[in-house]
Protein backbone atom coordinates (compact mmCIF):
# COMPACT_ATOMS: atom_id res chain seq x y z
CA UNK A 1 0.00 0.00 0.00
CA UNK A 2 1.56 3.31 -1.10
CA UNK A 3 1.56 6.37 0.83
CA UNK A 4 -1.37 7.99 -0.81
CA UNK A 5 -3.54 4.90 0.15
CA UNK A 6 -2.94 5.00 3.92
CA UNK A 7 -3.64 8.97 3.56
CA UNK A 8 -7.15 8.65 1.63
CA UNK A 9 -9.26 7.81 4.84
CA UNK A 10 -11.87 6.74 1.84
CA UNK A 11 -9.74 3.80 0.80
CA UNK A 12 -10.90 0.74 1.39
CA UNK A 13 -10.53 -3.02 0.27
CA UNK A 14 -7.79 -5.23 -0.95
CA UNK A 15 -6.96 -5.41 -4.11
CA UNK A 16 -6.24 -9.88 -4.19
CA UNK A 17 -6.27 -10.72 -7.74
CA UNK A 18 -2.44 -11.52 -7.40
CA UNK A 19 -3.32 -14.39 -5.10
CA UNK A 20 -3.36 -16.91 -7.15
CA UNK A 21 -1.11 -20.34 -7.47
CA UNK A 22 -1.37 -22.43 -10.04
CA UNK A 23 -2.61 -25.83 -8.59
CA UNK A 24 -0.64 -28.96 -8.70
CA UNK A 25 -3.15 -31.55 -7.65
CA UNK A 26 -3.71 -35.47 -9.06
CA UNK A 27 -4.87 -36.02 -12.66
CA UNK A 28 -8.29 -37.44 -12.79
CA UNK A 29 -9.14 -39.72 -15.80
CA UNK A 30 -12.70 -41.36 -16.02
CA UNK A 31 -11.01 -44.70 -15.85
CA UNK A 32 -10.01 -43.43 -12.40
CA UNK A 33 -13.70 -42.88 -11.16
CA UNK A 34 -16.11 -45.34 -9.80
CA UNK A 35 -18.99 -46.33 -11.15
CA UNK A 36 -20.80 -45.12 -8.10
CA UNK A 37 -20.56 -41.29 -6.67
CA UNK A 38 -20.78 -42.30 -2.89
CA UNK A 39 -17.81 -44.72 -3.54
CA UNK A 40 -15.96 -42.10 -5.08
CA UNK A 41 -16.62 -39.95 -2.56
CA UNK A 42 -15.45 -42.29 0.58
CA UNK A 43 -11.99 -42.04 -1.09
CA UNK A 44 -11.63 -38.84 -1.52
CA UNK A 45 -12.88 -38.19 2.31
CA UNK A 46 -10.71 -40.62 3.69
CA UNK A 47 -7.92 -39.10 1.99
CA UNK A 48 -8.87 -35.69 3.41
CA UNK A 49 -9.01 -37.31 7.02
CA UNK A 50 -5.69 -38.24 6.17
CA UNK A 51 -4.19 -34.83 4.98
CA UNK A 52 -6.35 -31.93 6.58
CA UNK A 53 -6.40 -31.02 9.91
CA UNK A 54 -9.34 -29.68 10.97
CA UNK A 55 -12.90 -30.56 10.42
CA UNK A 56 -11.92 -32.62 7.04
CA UNK A 57 -16.38 -33.04 7.04
CA UNK A 58 -16.90 -29.22 6.74
CA UNK A 59 -19.15 -28.27 4.41
CA UNK A 60 -20.51 -25.25 3.18
CA UNK A 61 -24.62 -25.56 2.48
CA UNK A 62 -26.97 -23.96 0.49
CA UNK A 63 -29.87 -23.02 0.87
CA UNK A 64 -32.80 -20.93 -0.68
CA UNK A 65 -35.79 -18.77 0.83
CA UNK A 66 -39.42 -18.44 -0.04
CA UNK A 67 -38.28 -15.13 -2.01
CA UNK A 68 -35.78 -16.63 -4.01
CA UNK A 69 -32.73 -15.23 -1.71
CA UNK A 70 -30.04 -17.69 -1.37
CA UNK A 71 -27.56 -18.38 1.80
CA UNK A 72 -25.03 -20.10 2.38
CA UNK A 73 -22.90 -21.09 5.77
CA UNK A 74 -20.70 -24.15 7.03
CA UNK A 75 -22.30 -27.09 8.73
CA UNK A 76 -20.49 -30.80 9.53
CA UNK A 77 -21.29 -33.66 7.92
CA UNK A 78 -21.89 -36.31 10.37
CA UNK A 79 -22.28 -39.43 8.62
CA UNK A 80 -23.18 -40.47 4.78
CA UNK A 81 -24.46 -43.82 2.55
CA UNK A 82 -25.63 -44.36 -0.45
CA UNK A 83 -29.24 -43.09 1.07
CA UNK A 84 -27.41 -39.62 1.68
CA UNK A 85 -25.73 -36.77 3.36
CA UNK A 86 -26.31 -35.79 7.04
CA UNK A 87 -25.80 -33.02 9.06
CA UNK A 88 -28.08 -31.71 12.21
CA UNK A 89 -29.62 -28.29 13.32
CA UNK A 90 -32.01 -26.51 15.13
CA UNK A 91 -35.67 -26.88 13.02
CA UNK A 92 -36.15 -23.37 13.76
CA UNK A 93 -32.91 -22.31 12.36
CA UNK A 94 -32.58 -20.11 9.37
CA UNK A 95 -31.37 -23.21 7.02
CA UNK A 96 -34.52 -25.42 8.36
CA UNK A 97 -37.13 -23.03 7.44
CA UNK A 98 -35.61 -22.19 3.85
CA UNK A 99 -35.80 -26.14 3.29
CA UNK A 100 -39.37 -26.24 4.33
CA UNK A 101 -40.28 -24.13 1.86
CA UNK A 102 -37.57 -25.31 -0.07
CA UNK A 103 -35.79 -28.51 -0.15
CA UNK A 104 -33.73 -28.31 -3.10
CA UNK A 105 -29.68 -27.77 -1.32
CA UNK A 106 -26.64 -27.69 -2.46
CA UNK A 107 -23.16 -28.57 -0.43
CA UNK A 108 -19.39 -27.54 -1.36
CA UNK A 109 -16.94 -29.49 0.05
CA UNK A 110 -13.18 -27.58 -0.65
CA UNK A 111 -10.05 -29.79 0.34
CA UNK A 112 -7.37 -26.93 -0.29
CA UNK A 113 -4.40 -28.95 0.25
CA UNK A 114 -4.86 -31.70 -2.35
CA UNK A 115 -6.56 -29.12 -4.95
CA UNK A 116 -10.09 -31.05 -4.85
CA UNK A 117 -13.28 -29.83 -4.39
CA UNK A 118 -16.74 -32.14 -4.21
CA UNK A 119 -20.46 -30.68 -5.30
CA UNK A 120 -23.36 -32.00 -3.99
CA UNK A 121 -26.93 -30.66 -5.14
CA UNK A 122 -29.91 -32.66 -3.66
CA UNK A 123 -33.07 -32.75 -2.09
CA UNK A 124 -32.97 -32.24 1.72
CA UNK A 125 -35.19 -34.54 4.23
CA UNK A 126 -35.51 -34.74 7.94
CA UNK A 127 -34.43 -37.56 9.79
CA UNK A 128 -36.49 -39.73 11.65
CA UNK A 129 -36.87 -38.71 15.43
CA UNK A 130 -35.07 -42.62 15.98
CA UNK A 131 -32.43 -41.93 13.91
CA UNK A 132 -32.10 -38.92 15.47
CA UNK A 133 -32.31 -39.76 18.70
CA UNK A 134 -28.93 -42.19 18.37
CA UNK A 135 -26.99 -39.39 17.40
CA UNK A 136 -27.86 -36.89 20.50
CA UNK A 137 -27.21 -39.69 22.92
CA UNK A 138 -23.68 -40.10 21.14
CA UNK A 139 -22.88 -36.47 21.43
CA UNK A 140 -21.16 -34.71 24.62
CA UNK A 141 -23.28 -33.71 27.13
CA UNK A 142 -22.12 -29.96 26.95
CA UNK A 143 -22.99 -30.56 23.33
CA UNK A 144 -26.52 -31.58 23.96
CA UNK A 145 -26.84 -28.79 26.85
CA UNK A 146 -26.18 -26.61 24.40
CA UNK A 147 -28.59 -27.51 21.96
CA UNK A 148 -31.39 -26.56 24.37
CA UNK A 149 -29.57 -23.48 24.89
CA UNK A 150 -29.84 -21.26 21.37
CA UNK A 151 -32.64 -20.44 19.62
CA UNK A 152 -30.70 -20.53 16.63
CA UNK A 153 -30.72 -17.38 14.23
CA UNK A 154 -32.80 -15.96 16.68
CA UNK A 155 -31.78 -11.98 17.65
CA UNK A 156 -30.14 -11.78 21.46
CA UNK A 157 -28.68 -9.18 23.36
CA UNK A 158 -25.67 -10.55 24.79
CA UNK A 159 -23.54 -13.60 25.14
CA UNK A 160 -24.49 -13.25 28.68
CA UNK A 161 -27.99 -14.85 28.27
CA UNK A 162 -26.50 -17.72 26.81
CA UNK A 163 -24.10 -18.38 29.49
CA UNK A 164 -27.09 -17.79 32.26
CA UNK A 165 -29.33 -19.96 29.96
CA UNK A 166 -26.73 -23.03 29.46
CA UNK A 167 -26.22 -22.73 33.33
CA UNK A 168 -30.09 -22.96 34.18
CA UNK A 169 -30.36 -26.20 31.75
CA UNK A 170 -26.86 -27.76 33.32
CA UNK A 171 -28.67 -27.46 36.64
CA UNK A 172 -32.26 -28.64 35.06
CA UNK A 173 -30.62 -32.01 34.01
CA UNK A 174 -28.14 -32.51 36.67
CA UNK A 175 -27.59 -36.10 37.52
CA UNK A 176 -30.20 -36.69 34.07
CA UNK A 177 -30.20 -37.86 31.13
CA UNK A 178 -30.23 -34.71 28.65
CA UNK A 179 -33.38 -35.30 26.78
CA UNK A 180 -33.80 -34.67 22.98
CA UNK A 181 -35.28 -31.48 22.18
CA UNK A 182 -38.54 -31.78 19.86
CA UNK A 183 -37.35 -28.64 17.95
CA UNK A 184 -33.59 -30.06 17.17
CA UNK A 185 -32.91 -32.92 14.69
CA UNK A 186 -31.06 -34.20 11.24
CA UNK A 187 -31.58 -33.81 7.20
CA UNK A 188 -30.39 -35.81 4.96
CA UNK A 189 -29.41 -34.51 1.98
CA UNK A 190 -30.41 -37.15 -1.25
CA UNK A 191 -27.76 -36.48 -4.10
CA UNK A 192 -29.18 -35.95 -7.58
CA UNK A 193 -25.69 -34.51 -8.95
CA UNK A 194 -22.12 -34.78 -8.32
CA UNK A 195 -19.16 -33.28 -9.45
CA UNK A 196 -15.63 -34.04 -8.44
CA UNK A 197 -13.11 -31.12 -9.60
CA UNK A 198 -9.46 -31.86 -9.26
CA UNK A 199 -7.33 -28.76 -9.60
CA UNK A 200 -4.82 -28.84 -12.39
CA UNK A 201 -1.97 -26.56 -13.77
CA UNK A 202 -3.03 -23.68 -15.97
CA UNK A 203 -6.58 -23.76 -14.68
CA UNK A 204 -7.17 -26.71 -17.26
CA UNK A 205 -8.50 -28.78 -14.32
CA UNK A 206 -10.19 -31.96 -14.25
CA UNK A 207 -14.12 -32.19 -13.43
CA UNK A 208 -16.33 -34.51 -13.47
CA UNK A 209 -20.22 -34.39 -12.91
CA UNK A 210 -22.49 -37.51 -12.32
CA UNK A 211 -26.26 -37.55 -12.82
CA UNK A 212 -28.63 -39.79 -11.42
CA UNK A 213 -31.06 -41.55 -13.96
CA UNK A 214 -34.22 -42.81 -14.05
CA UNK A 215 -33.34 -46.20 -13.00
CA UNK A 216 -30.74 -45.46 -10.21
CA UNK A 217 -27.94 -45.79 -12.54
CA UNK A 218 -25.63 -42.21 -12.80
CA UNK A 219 -24.62 -40.50 -15.87
CA UNK A 220 -20.74 -39.32 -15.98
CA UNK A 221 -19.69 -36.88 -17.82
CA UNK A 222 -16.40 -34.78 -17.89
CA UNK A 223 -16.93 -31.07 -17.99
CA UNK A 224 -14.59 -28.25 -19.47
CA UNK A 225 -12.92 -26.31 -16.41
Amino acid sequence: MNNDELNNPQHHGMNVAGLRRSATGFALDREDLDDDPVVQFEGWFKYACETVALDPNAVALSTVDGEGRPSCRTVLLKSFDENGFVFYTNYESNKARHIEVNPNVSMLFFWSDSARQVRIRGRAERMSAAETLKYFVSRPRGSQIGAWVSAQSSVISSRSLLETKFQEIKTKFKNKEVPLPSFWGGYRVVPEVFEFWQGRRNRLHDRFQYTRQNDGSWAIERLAP
